[in-house]
């Protein structure tokens, strides 16, 4: 199964994705239960959530 984990699990409280994949908690803890069809919509929405969730980080050191 693919997963977009890197194993860098720590949620950003700004946005609420993990700064490691992008996912949210319920996603995370669902995943193996989601549908391939439910698993690649939310990995597509993945990259422009960790540029938010860096954009964020890089906005908080300022």
């Amino acid at each position: 199964m693919r997963t977009p984990c890197i194993n860098v699990c720590s949620i950003d409280p700004a946005n609420g994705f993990c700064v490691g994949c992008g996912r949210t908690l319920d996603e995370i803890a669902g995943w193996m239960s989601l549908s391939e069809e439910q698993r690649d919509t939310i990995m597509t929405l993945l990259p422009q959530r960790l540029r938010r969730t860096s954009a964020t980080a890089l906005e908080h050191r300022a």
